[in-house]
């Protein structure tokens, strides 16, 4: 299962990733926001960090208008590898090298089809499992570690 979240910012091409992956016979967890009322990104991002960090879902996708704030909240959850996409090379080698498990889009920023293509290629690109990634993987373990009590 996808978590899913965004402000107000992000609401209209959440939910055309919504439709497009659901179609795709992907399950998605939607924790909001629920309309274009403006809100707190936040409140969102936390909230799909958290469902990820504690294995509710396999992966989140959050979405404002620039995907940076939204990244940073993400990011302070333990456990969480949010990295912000703006084209499918970068959505690809954050899977493969950083075994990202948060996509962050800003949606002001790319355009929907592009968006799209991100979300596929972060959904379906797996980690390489490579020795040199998976030590920097551990690296960023552990100052998460020492700096997040």
């Amino acid at each position: 299962m996808i978590a899913i979240g965004s402000d107000h910012g992000g609401f209209d091409l959440k939910e055309k990733v919504i439709k497009h992956l659901t179609d795709a016979g992907v399950e998605v967890k939607d924790l909001g926001c629920k309309d274009k009322s403006s809100c707190h990104y936040p409140v969102f991002g936390r909230a799909v960090a958290e469902a990820v960090a504690n294995n509710e879902c396999e992966k989140g996708i959050v979405i404002c208008t620039t995907g940076i704030g939204i990244s940073i909240t993400a990011n302070k959850v333990k456990g969480i590898r949010c990295a912000l996409c703006t084209d499918v090379t970068c959505a690809r080698l954050t899977r493969e090298h950083n075994n990202a498990n948060v996509l962050a889009i800003g949606a002001g920023v790319v355009g929907e089809n592009v968006a799209m293509d991100i979300v596929d290629t972060f959904l379906n690109t797996p980690f390489s499992e490579g020795e040199r990634h998976q030590q920097r993987i551990d690296l960023i373990t552990e100052t998460e570690n020492a700096y997040m009590k």
